[in-house]
């Protein structure tokens, strides 16, 4: 682990947090989501995230155990995919369904924005929605961090689809904000806060773990990453994009996503 590639890890790792921001953005200039937009956009992230956490992320965390452990890699090894998954599980259990993103019908919610005039309502359902995704992107961020450390070459497709799924979330932040104070800046700030507890996730993993890092906490990153990976592609990312009823464009989306995380491997 080099400081170039630490460095490499937090900027990648704050990218993939701020799109959140993008989302805000997107949601002052367009006057209804582009479905189809969202549909293939979020199917590709899945591909993406189911793609390389099967091929690259598991059997990274299984050859990191298997110098510790030998013939016990491979059950170490789903016990710490089967762990993050139910890290991220325990985590939507926590929050009411209600202020839930992966709860949220983020193009519903902002069509239908107009039609709610409770400000006070509104302005609560942002700050909930930003402080439910600040929670979610904790995680998150620190599995980004864990992947990132491999280099460009493995992390940039990650930080991708990661980007992409976040950009729906920051959606959903800014619009109910935005109604409630007619301010947009302000709409912007707390999506981009929401986002910004990615990096602060991976600066707070990164500071506990260091002074204990060997390949066994390596591999158990790896492990938990692909299963936060796969949780969020299985439980937000595919039923999100089936939801606007296209079906055969959200199998576009994930198959062109497992295609460019496939050549981005290969040609990297």
């Amino acid at each position: 682990m080099t400081t170039e590639n630490i460095i490499l890890a937090f900027l990648l790792t704050l990218v993939a947090g701020l799109s959140t921001g993008l989302g805000g953005l997107i949601a002052f200039f367009t006057k209804r989501d582009n479905v189809h937009f969202l549909t293939i956009a979020l199917g590709f992230s899945a591909g993406v995230m189911i793609f390389v956490s099967f091929t690259d992320i598991f059997p990274e965390a299984l050859k990191g155990f298997s110098s510790t452990y030998g013939d016990k890699a491979m059950l170490a090894t789903c016990l710490s995919f089967f762990g993050g998954m139910g890290l991220i599980a325990l985590i939507d259990f926590l929050i009411p369904e209600g202020e839930n993103p992966h709860e949220v019908n983020y193009v519903e919610q902002v069509s239908n924005a107009h039609n709610l005039r409770d400000s006070r309502k509104f302005h609560r359902m942002g700050v909930m929605l930003a402080l439910s995704i600040a929670i979610h992107n904790f995680p998150e961020g620190l599995a980004t961090f864990a992947v990132s450390l491999n280099g460009l070459d493995v992390a940039l497709p990650i930080v991708i689809a990661i980007a992409l799924h976040n950009i729906p979330e920051g959606i959903a932040v800014a619009v109910p904000i935005h109604q409630a104070t007619g301010n947009r800046w302000k709409a912007l700030l707390y999506s981009l806060l929401a986002g910004l507890s990615e990096p602060l996730g991976a600066l707070v993993g990164f500071i506990i773990l260091m002074p204990f890092w060997n390949t066994t906490i390596e591999a158990a990153i790896f492990g938990i990453t692909a299963g936060i990976m796969v949780y969020i592609s299985i439980d937000e990312l595919l039923p999100t994009s089936e939801r606007y009823g296209h079906h055969h464009l959200s199998i576009i989306g994930v198959v062109a996503g497992m295609i460019f995380m496939a050549l981005s491997l290969v040609i990297l």
